[in-house]
């Protein structure tokens, strides 16, 4: 008993003798060292307010700053003692706080992301534990328009574990969230995520959640996808399942577009109504109080997930005509004789031309 404690002893001072050693060495060099690394490896200029080590050997850094695309008011970074392997390097928790990412699309799509450079063969770094607190993320996109689009997500919290034990396995547990606000820093809906993956195996069970959200916002991207008629406003609701068991992954997902709200388009007296069914799809497709509300499932592969945008289509196609085999046959039948009623006008004027 007394060599056990010997021995423990021995090795707590051998511990304590190193963290000293350690915390001098940081409070000397750490923040020059942090500061020319980064200059060095991403050519841009780099502040770090001061550099600490805390027990046991967890790693702080204060107010950070990259250029003008990156800064956060502390970064903590502790290695995980029981994962290390030869040649990797370890950390077994990551903690941002208030992170800041300011990132920008040029005209010619270019991103504002510094090509990382660094000499040597260097170990490859695994991240077992990740929490990000009041983060803010900022893109600007002057290819969607020459002003820039830009979109922000406020108040980010991401929470990733991996599953400690067995220490081979490849299971983690993440939790996201994040506000989606405008260029003007108002709130135009939420964004939430939860579950877990395991890549060994293949599995997962997520759910992720977009809450509010104001779509007319991102006309730039979404075009005329949505309906061929100018869109003053539209709220979306979208809830997606996914669950996957040896790679086959299955996403069950409900789509909801409310409060749809259409541009007047001026008809000058003689000239012919436009008509075009693409234009009332959406008309066609909602229910009495004018909600689109969609049910779709996609199956792909958990490794390889893809669905073109002509899948996408085609499967919420699927779901519309689901929608409409179910409908009250007295709205379905008011919905076609209100489309069928520009035809009609259409049939008038051309009566009048060719009489």
């Amino acid at each position: 008993m007394k060599k056990l404690m010997k021995v423990l002893i021995w090795v707590l001072g051998v511990f304590a003798l190193i963290f000293i050693i350690a915390t001098v060495i940081i409070a000397l060099y750490g923040k020059k060292i942090v500061e020319s690394q980064i200059e060095q490896n991403l050519k841009m200029k780099a502040h770090l307010g001061g550099m600490s080590l805390s027990f046991p050997f967890t790693v702080n850094l204060n107010n950070l700053e990259v250029g003008d695309i990156f800064k956060t008011d502390k970064v903590s970074i502790s290695p995980n003692i029981f994962s290390l392997f030869p040649g990797k390097l370890v950390l077994g928790k990551v903690v941002l706080i208030k992170p800041w990412i300011n990132l920008e699309q040029s005209t010619d799509g270019k991103l504002n992301i510094p090509e990382f450079k660094q000499g040597g063969k260097q170990p490859p770094v695994f991240i077992t534990g990740l929490i990000i607190k009041e983060g803010r993320f900022i893109f600007t996109d002057k290819k969607a328009a020459p002003e820039g689009l830009k979109v922000i997500l406020d108040n980010i919290f991401v929470s990733i574990s991996k599953v400690t034990f067995p220490l081979t396995s490849l299971s983690a547990n993440f939790k996201v969230s994040a506000e989606i606000m405008n260029g003007d820093y108002k709130s135009i809906g939420s964004f939430t995520t939860a579950g877990f993956i395991d890549f060994m195996r293949k599995d997962m069970d997520a759910n992720i959640n977009i809450k509010d959200l104001n779509v007319t916002y991102f006309e730039p991207y979404y075009g005329d996808f949505l309906s061929k008629k100018k869109l003053l406003s539209a709220k979306l609701n979208f809830n997606s399942i996914l669950k996957a068991q040896n790679n086959d992954l299955n996403i069950n997902s409900n789509l909801k577009l409310s409060e749809l709200v259409y541009a007047q388009v001026e008809q000058k007296e003689g000239e012919l109504p436009e008509f075009n069914p693409a234009k009332n799809a959406l008309d066609l497709f909602t229910d009495s109080e004018g909600v689109l509300n969609l049910n779709f499932e996609v199956n792909t592969k958990l490794d390889n997930p893809s669905l073109s945008p002509k899948q996408l289509k085609k499967v919420m196609l699927k779901a519309a005509m689901n929608n409409l085999m179910n409908a009250n046959p007295q709205t379905l039948i008011e919905k076609v004789q209100q489309n069928m009623g520009q035809f009609k006008a259409i049939g008038k004027q051309l009566k009048k031309i060719f009489k």
